[in-house]
């Protein structure tokens, strides 16, 4: 029997959109999944708005039919909805509510100018991907819709809008469009990016969204919004949703890590770590995000544009080479394989060197991406040690960046909980992942759900909070008082392998850039 109440949570991935319904227990009772990939058109990543909601249709139908299979029975309504999507990027509106230049995504990174002196102006860093920078960098390029801009969201506040009417966001994604300060946006940072802004004639500050906190009220599914969800009209309308959140929000919820000292990694298409701060950073590095948990406590980010894409056309590859391809093959099995063999290599692997660069990588000082691979004449060439350079390469950004972190400010993170599709193989990634970064990191068996059981879990705590009850306490005292991830720690010899790796891949940048520069 399908529990008496039920929440729903949708996550727009890079290239998977999830949506997952879960009962009083947080267990999952179906779910449903549309593949979907950006696509580079005029030099910018993007998704068409009709790509958005032909996925979310489909995910959504997916999940309605397997409740119906299950259960018996036809899904009307649920207690509460949360969006989510992948943070950053720009969908610029005008008056009247037309979208004015194609969905700039995350993933863009031809916003160099405008970050570097947004950063100046405010001593703060603004990463080219977000929404700020996006913004300045269209008002610099001179480009005519910025005069007409009246809105400006996130992928997961547009959907919310669009389901709802309530132009509104969550504190985490918000935290990733212009700096923060517990529930608003930093006031004394805002009047200076006004001033930055006045050529464009306009208060640039009134057109981000309003800021909730997890737990707030955030509208409700209108007649139009139930119809964008599901077209046969069995979904009812008015069902209550709570505020929208970008994917690190809902990765920290998902793994527990909303509180003081709790990190995560998040490793897909782009592969990025949280630390929750107990105290603010002595400085500022462009390599360091400073955003929020949904309840808007300060949290440090380490984003890389690069991780799994490289590694899964390697594995289309492998797959075609051994006669396994999809839809008649297993990725998650061929996956398998390859973290089973990159286990097998030599802990440096071996002489081999790999850059998965599919895309511009800002913490390396890169615009652009060639993934590419190379060896020493003497070196080992296994196919082990291949397959662990792949996965090394995927993991060497991200730990460029974590030592600013733990070695220049300090941060004490206890232990680093994992999730998104890289943790599939839960066993090699855990050992792989704690070689990398030299901390112990835990996956627990919901890892592979990702970010939309995470906003599965915040529609559930809006609506099972306690009074006064934070949403730490309701994650670590209800949601995974019984679920525990085993913590792997590092072993000696496999951090000593990729320190050794690391000084050679730091090294091998100029080949990169080489590459750049030679193959347009």
């Amino acid at each position: 029997m399908i529990p008496e109440k039920t929440y729903l949570g949708i996550e727009l991935g890079s290239t998977r959109i999830k949506a997952v319904l879960i009962g009083e227990d947080f267990s999952v009772i179906a779910s449903g999944n549309h593949d979907w990939e950006s696509r580079l058109e005029n030099g910018l990543w993007t998704y068409s708005l009709e790509g958005v909601w032909d996925g979310i249709r489909s995910a959504y139908e997916h999940l309605a039919a397997q409740t119906k299979e299950r259960y018996g029975i036809s899904l009307c309504t649920v207690d509460r909805i949360c969006i989510s999507a992948m943070m950053h990027g720009y969908l610029a509106f005008d008056k009247d509510d037309k979208l004015l230049v194609p969905f700039r995504t995350w993933r863009n990174t031809n916003t160099g100018e405008a970050a570097s002196k947004l950063s100046s102006a405010l001593n703060f860093n603004i990463p080219h991907r977000w929404s700020a920078a996006h913004f300045y960098q269209a008002m610099i390029n001179g480009e005519e819709h910025v005069a007409h801009t009246t809105y400006i969201t996130t992928l997961a506040g547009y959907v919310h809008w669009k389901l709802t009417g309530e132009k509104i966001l969550g504190v985490g994604d918000a935290s990733g469009m212009f700096p923060v300060d517990g529930s608003c946006y930093d006031p004394e940072m805002l009047r200076i990016f006004n001033e930055l802004c006045t050529t464009a004639g306009m208060d640039a500050g009134a057109i981000f969204p309003k800021i909730l906190l997890a737990g707030d009220d955030a509208g409700y599914l209108t007649q139009e919004g139930a119809y964008l969800l599901d077209p046969s009209g069995t979904l009812q309308s008015s069902i209550p949703f709570c505020p929208p959140e970008g994917d690190a929000g809902t990765g920290m919820v998902a793994t527990n890590s909303t509180a003081p000292r709790t990190g995560n990694v998040s490793a897909g298409t782009s592969i990025f770590a949280m630390a929750v701060l107990t105290k603010p950073l002595k400085g500022a590095y462009p390599e360091i995000d400073v955003v929020a948990t949904p309840d808007g406590k300060p949290v440090a980010m380490v984003h890389c544009n690069n991780c799994t894409s490289d590694l899964d056309a390697w594995v289309k590859v492998f797959g075609e080479f051994a006669g396994v391809s999809e839809p008649h093959g297993d990725k998650t099995e061929l996956y398998g394989r390859l973290y089973n063999a990159a286990l097998q290599g030599d802990p440096d692997c071996g002489g081999l060197l790999s850059y998965n660069y599919i895309s511009g990588e800002p913490i390396t000082g890169f615009d652009e991406g060639r993934p590419l691979f190379t060896r020493l004449p003497d070196a080992e060439f296994t196919f082990n040690n291949f397959a662990r350079s792949l996965v090394n390469s995927a993991l060497a950004t991200l730990r460029i960046g974590m030592d600013i972190l733990t070695l220049k400010e300090a941060v004490m993170i206890d232990v680093l909980r994992g999730h998104g599709g890289l943790f599939k193989i839960p066993e090699g990634s855990r050992r792989l992942m704690a070689a990398a970064l030299n901390m112990p990191v835990s996956v627990h068996l919901s890892a592979g759900e990702g970010g939309a059981w995470g906003a599965a879990l915040l529609a559930a705590y809006a609506s099972m909070k306690r009074a006064g009850e934070a949403l730490d306490a309701f994650l670590g005292d209800r949601v995974f008082a019984n679920l525990s991830g085993v913590a792997v720690e590092p072993d000696p010899k496999d951090a000593a392998g990729f320190n050794e790796y690391l000084k050679r891949y730091i090294a091998g940048l100029e080949i990169e850039r080489a590459a750049i520069s030679a193959l347009n």
